[in-house]
């Protein structure tokens, strides 16, 4: 047992565990020597409080004042916490404050507000429109319409059964008859389809299994808060992730609340950035989670040229097919338009109500006689123009509602008179017309309402219609435009260090639909369109085709980007891709005959015979792939900000999204290869020289000079660590490589710490640099040989050391004593959702409403399967 070590405050680098009951506290603890000889700082954790019985993900939170017990419960999570100290390592964990599970049994505060209606006392926990049904609250469970469901209604004392369903009555209501027993509750079972236009309670954008919570209200924020605050100042747990902070009523005054509670304690948030957005300034976090750093990392290494013809290639291909993600901006605006009258419905209609009260009650004339129909038609048109994901009280809404946008959604109306309704709504969200309750609450709505359709509307469904390349279509990127220059680049990294440098990145997570290492590999085909077309006829012309060309396109791609796997994984990946899409099938209107055909399609073509032509094709690209995977995370880790790793990421990672980025992960690796020393060199590095990256860091762009400079990106942080990668190498090896390309050193000599013995200095040939590898990391060295990979300042707890040279030796990385071994191939991830409402999850990926529990038996089906949590 080794000496137990403070964990730095702000984190050097993450290491993401996903939690489970498979996989749960003391599964954790079993690889934390191997986590530690890393060179990681931090264990990142899944949420860690009660959660659904089973969840496979945790943000289905049904008690905030207990650890959850099928993880090991408190006492669990306080030993892991020791176990990591004594390796020197700190606990991130992900905190859920905007939605709780609709699980009326296992939630007590939900229960409660059920049985005893708006004057309970956790009546003010939820966001329910009690008026909207009567006084009653809507509840989805119901796998028909309630005639013929009642059968299975059953008064068992003091509850209500509806097959794995329970749910409280109202007191004194027991001896009622069924139906005037219903009628009596707080309550109203009603057919799952009901939610998509009847909901009466805010939830998790479309998935009516997560029920909103008010975190404004202080009481709520100190009731759902009091075991993490606990866990912090007790000191099991050093930092915080906030998910979906964009669906709170007030995402600042809940950030600034949860800063001073914590006392500010090192805390990053889920905050989607768009393309050219920026975090607010005023919010008192570290940063995002990261994912505007994958968006620049994933644009790096895509070819802007390339991905012009590739789209060309697509749309010739998919011809003459329309509405078929041939055009970005059209493929959401039609996406939003979908969301907004199908999954949105009821957010919508309740959002008109807000307007038509305070447009019917306004001192103002000119706000009287609008029609409601009229004000819902100026909310769709101005929600599906918005290019952000909601307006924020601290900012300008005028730059997020434009007047521009006002100009295109007049354009809707045939009546001139009929259009002033979109600049009555506008002046609404810009608070021009009052700042009384109700005024707040309409834009507090729309900002809600906004965030929602933005995530259903570009993740969940035009990323899954937009298929040209589908490395573009992650979390945080622009399809549109996926290609980002080395000076773009640059200038995001030096605003980070700037204003965020030590907020998170990323660039694979338990939400990208790809994981880094297969988005690399696709950003290979934006050199070689080509090629990449030619062998699509090639494989297309015989046999099936696919059902639509444009799933034969996504399906192609997806396996060249995941190389060799089953059908199995390829299947679930492409039936998630069509029923997102929803263009032929969906999770709530399946079309079993269509999924057929696609998994046939599957079996017989990217799976079957033709898919060996696909995959020599991939070999004979080898050499870029590998460039790509090496850049991209050599990037990550030395770029400003602090660096996040999924698990098993740490070696080649191949994944499709989830359930497939779940899959169990071996610790240690069986063969961390090149990648995993790489890893180790740039984690363990940030460890001895934290000053190198924080936040009194520097980064300064280095520019090569010489006929192919573009193809070499480089900066120094802090005049002491120098990285080096190789960009677009296919194009660089057809324009006949690096020849007279130079990059000057800074001042000093440089050790490269991937393979040591190689020293630079001076102006430096990129040819000799590049030599071993597609990339290089350089430390400057004053007369000493720097510690590097070989690690003199090895974690405790590890036998011997590993040099980078090491590592690939399929013993794994740093020679650990055997302890995380032996949890092998049981790291666990998220098992394959389960189909009914059981299955909910925290991300996009799901549609308004599954088929609640237990009605499968009675022939109704929902969505099934759910998204990525």
């Amino acid at each position: 047992m080794t000496p137990e070590r403070p964990a730095p405050t702000v984190p050097t680098a993450t290491y993401r565990l996903q939690l489970q009951p498979e996989f749960p506290f003391g599964a954790a603890a079993e690889v934390v020597p191997y986590l530690a000889s890393l060179g990681v700082s931090h264990l990142h954790l899944s949420p860690v409080l009660e959660a659904v019985p089973g969840s496979a993900h945790g943000y289905d939170v049904v008690d905030h004042a207990r650890v959850r017990e099928e993880l090991g419960g408190e006492d669990g999570l306080r030993a892991l916490s020791r176990t990591a100290r004594e390796y020197g390592l700190g606990l991130v964990v992900d905190i859920v404050p905007n939605h709780m599970a609709m699980a009326p049994r296992h939630n007590r505060a939900l229960w409660e507000v059920l049985r005893e209606g708006p004057k309970s006392p956790y009546a003010r926990w939820f966001d329910i429109d009690w008026e909207a049904q009567g006084g009653q609250v809507l509840l989805p469970v119901l796998g028909g319409p309630l005639g013929a469901e009642i059968g299975h209604l059953e008064v068992d004392g003091d509850v209500l059964r509806y097959h794995d369903h329970v749910l409280p009555l109202r007191e004194g209501t027991e001896e009622l008859p069924l139906p005037q027993l219903l009628d009596a509750q707080w309550y109203r079972p009603a057919w799952w389809r009901l939610a998509r236009t009847e909901l009466n309670y805010r939830r998790f954008f479309s998935i009516s299994e997560l029920v909103g919570v008010r975190v404004e209200d202080p009481e709520v924020f100190e009731a759902t808060h009091a075991k993490i605050l606990q866990l912090l100042h007790e000191g099991v747990v050093d930092g915080l992730r906030v998910d979906h902070p964009d669906g709170l009523a007030d995402p600042e005054g809940y950030l600034e609340r949860l800063h001073e509670a914590t006392g500010g304690r090192w805390t990053v948030v889920e905050k989607i950035l768009a393309d050219g957005e920026h975090l607010p300034a005023s919010w008192p976090v570290a940063g995002t989670t990261g994912y505007d750093a994958l968006r620049h990392v994933d644009g790096l290494f895509t070819d802007p040229a390339g991905a012009g013809e590739l789209l060309a290639r697509y749309r010739r291909f998919a011809a003459p097919q329309t509405d078929r993600g041939g055009d970005w901006a059209a493929t959401v605006r039609r996406a939003g338009y979908r969301v907004l009258s199908h999954e949105l419905a009821a957010e919508v209609d309740r959002l008109t109500r807000v307007a038509v009260r305070l447009c019917g009650t306004a001192p103002d004339p000119g706000l009287r006689d609008r029609a409601p129909w009229a004000l819902r038609t100026a909310l769709r048109e101005l929600l599906v123009r918005l290019e952000v994901y909601r307006p924020y009280a601290s900012g300008d809404a005028a730059d997020v509602v434009t007047a521009q946008a006002a100009a295109e959604a007049r354009r809707a109306f045939v009546v001139p008179e009929e259009a002033g309704a979109v600049d009555v709504v506008r002046d609404l969200v810009l608070g021009r017309h009052g700042d009384g309750p109700g005024h707040v609450e309409f834009r507090t709505r729309f900002a809600q309402t906004a965030s929602a359709l933005r995530a259903k509307s570009v993740e969940d469904t035009a990323f899954y219609r937009y298929v040209p390349l589908l490395s573009g279509t992650e979390v945080g990127g622009n399809p549109g435009r996926p290609a980002v220059s080395p000076a773009d680049f640059h200038a995001h990294c030096a605003r980070v260090q700037r204003d965020w440098p030590v907020g998170g990145s990323v660039v694979t997570t338990h939400d990208t639909k790809r994981s880094a290492d297969v988005r690399a590999a696709l950003a290979v085909l934006t050199e070689c369109p080509g090629p990449w077309a030619d062998v699509l006829a090639e494989v297309t012309s015989d046999g099936d085709g696919g059902p639509d060309a444009q799933l034969a396109w996504a399906a192609w791609q997806t396996v060249f980007g995941l190389g060799p796997a089953s059908p199995e994984r390829v299947d679930q990946a492409l039936l998630k891709q069509v029923r997102e899409a929803g263009l032929f099938t969906s999770w709530t209107e399946q079309d079993p005959a269509y999924e057929e055909r696609v998994a046939r399609f599957v079996a017989t073509g990217p799976c079957g015979a033709p898919g060996e032509r696909m995959a020599a094709f991939r070999d004979a690209l080898e050499p870029h792939l590998r460039a790509n995977v090496l850049g991209t995370a050599l990037v990550q880790l030395t770029m400003p900000g602090v660096p996040d790793l999924y698990q098993g990421t740490e070696a080649e990672y191949r994944a499709l999204v989830d359930p497939d980025n779940r899959r169990p992960v071996r610790f240690p690796p069986t063969d961390p290869g090149e990648k995993g020393a790489l890893t180790v060199a740039a984690l363990r590095l940030r460890g001895r020289r934290p000053e190198v990256f924080g936040d009194a860091a520097t980064y300064a762009p280095l520019p090569a000079e010489g006929a192919a400079a573009a193809h070499c990106l480089a900066f120094v942080r802090s005049a002491t660590v120098l990285t080096a990668v190789t960009r677009l190498s296919l194009r660089l090896a057809e324009a006949g490589g690096w020849r007279d390309t130079r990059l000057s050193l800074p001042p000093g000599r440089w050790a490269d710490l991937l393979a040591p013995g190689r020293e630079f200095e001076g102006h430096t040939r990129v040819a000799d640099l590049f030599a071993e590898r597609p990339v290089a990391l350089l430390e400057r060295i004053d007369g000493k040989q720097p510690t590097g990979a070989e690690g003199t300042t090895e974690t405790a707890g590890t036998a011997g050391t590993a040099g980078a040279a090491g590592i690939a030796g399929a013993a794994g990385i740093a020679g650990t004593t055997g302890t995380a071994g032996a949890t092998g191939a049981t790291g666990a991830t998220e098992a394959a959702e389960p189909a009914g409402a059981s299955g909910t999850a925290d991300r996009a990926g799901t549609a308004e409403g599954a088929a609640p529990e237990g009605a499968a038996g009675t022939g109704a089906t929902g969505e099934g399967v759910t998204g990525e949590a």
